[in-house]
């Protein structure tokens, strides 16, 4: 391969209540996904647990972690991937005081070193999704880290649906965007469902393209129980990747575990830019005020 492919690794997986035994599973995938070429490793949102926002539990917080470089979570990822010379990007959820926490994606580059994190900026409040209750909005801004392999910006499920995050996140240099998500459906509800993923896929082809850059999205899969009884989710997997026209190199199933490996070649961010997706050229950011207001007056 070139010097300029790189292997993206998708973690996509199943949760349940123990998170010891979530944490055990991922690392083992994160192995495997090594074994076959990966360079930069992407878990799911919140992979060492069920999706617990499902309900408000006050217990739940006990789940939150200190994220710094004495934190024996990103101590044992940073030792994996420096033996393994891979990049990890890690979805956790982080307490930084009692009543402060966040929902935060450590990224770890190939020798072993701490780059930084990522707090989701955009916060969902909806049935079975009750993210405000736990969650502070990100105040680190849209971040890009220069990993070994790629520039790469971290985005956070919610944030995917917003045209404003990935454009600021390419303008800062992203060659790949990636997405650790949690979304699905409720059981009985597939038509909407299907529409949801459709749009969900959509929406983000939409931001490779409008960015000329590489998207990659990994989901987590199969039903989880709410803990209340009432019903629950069935996350929809099909976790994918996208070049910089929108084409869908790669996806996962909808229905299973899979670690979906991807390799992409970043002299095409280059070549359609240059050729193809004029597109932060022809910007118009004289005219874009309007955009930091919540509504614009017809008058």
């Amino acid at each position: 391969m070139g010097k300029d492919i790189v292997k993206i690794g998708l973690i996509q997986m199943s949760c349940s209540d123990n998170i010891q035994e979530n944490y055990i599973k991922a690392i083992r995938y994160i192995k495997d996904a090594a074994k076959q070429g990966a360079n930069i490793i992407c878990t799911q949102e919140l992979f060492k647990s069920r999706y617990f926002c499902q309900t408000t539990d006050f217990n739940l917080f006990n789940l939150a972690e200190k994220l710094d470089e004495n934190n024996s979570t990103i101590k044992e990822l940073n030792k994996l991937a420096k033996d393994l010379k891979v990049v990890i990007i890690a979805s956790l959820f982080e307490k930084q005081m009692p009543g402060l926490h966040y929902n935060t994606t450590v990224v770890i580059d190939a020798d072993g070193s701490y780059l930084g994190k990522y707090r989701k900026m955009h916060i969902p409040e909806d049935p079975l999704y009750y993210e405000k209750f736990y969650f502070t909005p990100g105040d680190l801004g849209f971040k890009v880290f220069k990993t070994k392999y790629a520039d790469i910006g971290v985005l956070i499920c919610w944030d995917q649906w917003f045209p404003e995050a990935a454009r600021l996140t390419a303008l800062k240099g992203a060659e790949i965007i990636f997405y650790p998500t949690a979304i699905g459906y409720v059981p009985g509800e597939e038509g909407v469902g299907i529409e949801t993923h459709d749009a969900w896929q959509v929406v983000q082809r939409g931001h490779a393209v409008a960015n000329s850059c590489y998207v990659a999205t990994v989901n987590r899969v199969c039903f989880e129980e709410n803990p209340e009884g009432k019903g629950g989710l069935f996350f929809w997997g099909q976790s994918f990747v996208s070049d910089p026209m929108g084409k869908v190199l790669k996806k996962a199933a909808g229905d299973r575990e899979e670690i979906l490996i991807c390799p992409v070649d970043l002299s095409n961010i280059d070549q359609t830019r240059n050729f193809l997706g004029h597109f932060f050229r022809d910007r118009r950011v004289d005219s874009f005020e309007g955009l930091l207001t919540r509504y614009l007056d017809p008058e």
